[in-house]
């Protein structure tokens, strides 16, 4: 008999109740050191004080009243992520996976309202995932995703991740655009180096093809910079943010550059909870603090000091730890024993980490992360690996 919850997560045997920074607690009291950060999302760490101060004011004012009115948290989101990025418009959402749904849309009305009806394909990378709806799957294009929902939404083309002579080669008459990550998190912690993302920019150019980064996962402080594309100078025509935006908060964006986001006019997209007053006060907070001076050069120094220990710890434990590769603090550790091991035996001794694909652990921490957050990860990290390989 199927549970009343859908399983459709295979879950640890925990139960959490509260969180303090870089903390969570279980039901029995036991501290665990979060480096999964919900998956990336709770970019300044549990509970931050900011946050629940103005979700808090928020709550006892305002929670929804839809987008057919002005909601004035949702201006001062926009206004705020065009300043500080590449964008003239933005679209809110409730996620990720509807953030880039709402780019995909904008592309092919782009192209319709310019005369070119017929180019509505998009090529994507090997490894990639941009969602669970089933565009997004298509667009991922990974088997594990896709078994069991054909047939898949056409419209997607494959390539390489990496490679720009594929890129240029998967052209056709009907190509619209390319979307990539800059970071491809469940596909294996793989970064996207500069010259790949301004090559990109140059065949989208040369062939006119809008090009679209999905940073829900590696955007908003993840890298130490606010956008990961920042790292290569190179701008995209649409980009898909959640995650970390909303600290903890369901929220997405869809940020575009004006010629393609006039595409959407009124009628032509929607959405009944996304921009809802709770979810931008808490962005605006999000803001707030990752915008604060020296914030983000703190990201990127504690990051700085948590690769140099865990390079340390691969090179000492090679029957362990293959490899480290990321950016930032969306790091990869690439396993040489199956990666549920580790995991586990992290978990067990109270580090908190994600699964990804090419037998890859992911370390997600909060970015209000320490130097005592870092020693007491990696201090674990060696004793799993000991343990592991005294097992």
């Amino acid at each position: 008999m199927i549970p009343s919850l859908m399983p459709t997560y295979a879950k640890y045997d925990v139960t959490f109740e509260r969180g303090e920074g870089a903390y969570l607690f279980d039901t029995d009291g036991r501290r665990y050191l979060d480096f999964a950060s919900g998956i990336a999302v709770n970019a300044l760490g549990h509970c931050h004080p900011h946050l629940v101060d103005a979700l808090r004011e928020q709550v006892g004012k305002l929670w929804h009243t839809s987008n057919l009115y002005h909601i004035p948290a949702q201006q001062k989101l926009a206004d705020r992520l065009v300043d500080l990025s590449f964008a003239d418009s933005v679209f809110f959402a409730n996620s990720g996976a509807e953030a880039i749904e709402c780019g995909l849309k904008m592309i092919r009305k782009f192209h319709n309202d310019n005369g070119n009806p017929e180019r509505y394909r998009v090529i994507t990378c090997v490894n990639a995932f941009h969602g669970r709806t089933l565009a997004t799957i298509a667009a991922g294009g990974q088997e594990k995703h896709l078994s069991g929902f054909a047939p898949m939404v056409d419209g997607f083309d494959q390539v390489a991740f990496g490679n720009l002579n594929e890129m240029r080669a998967a052209i056709t008459a009907e190509t619209a655009a390319i979307l990539v990550e800059p970071v491809q998190g469940e596909g294996g912690i793989h970064v996207a180096n500069a010259d790949y993302l301004k090559g990109l920019r140059a065949i989208a150019d040369e062939f006119g093809l809008l090009l679209f980064f999905d940073e829900v996962q590696c955007g908003v402080g993840r890298t130490g910079k606010m956008f990961a594309y920042e790292w290569a100078g190179v701008a995209p025509d649409v980009m898909a943010l959640a995650k970390g935006l909303g600290g903890g908060f369901p929220v997405g964006a869809c940020l575009a550059v004006e010629k393609v986001a006039k595409a959407l006019v009124a009628g032509s997209h929607g959405t009944t909870f996304g921009g809802n007053p709770l979810a931008m006060t808490v962005a605006n907070a999000v803001l707030d603090v990752m915008e604060a001076p020296g914030f983000l050069k703190s990201v990127d120094d504690h990051a700085g000091a948590l690769w140099k220990g865990l390079r340390s710890i691969a090179a000492d434990h090679p029957g362990i730890i293959r490899d480290v590769r990321g950016a930032g603090l969306m790091i990869g550790l690439v396993c040489a024993v199956e990666n549920t091991v580790l995991r586990s035996k992290l978990h067990d001794l109270g580090l908190l980490t994600v699964g990804a694909a090419d037998n890859v652990i992911r370390l997600l921490p909060p970015l209000i992360i320490d130097q005592n957050h870092i020693d007491e990860a990696l201090g674990i990290l060696s004793q799993a690996c000991r343990e592991l390989e005294e097992a």
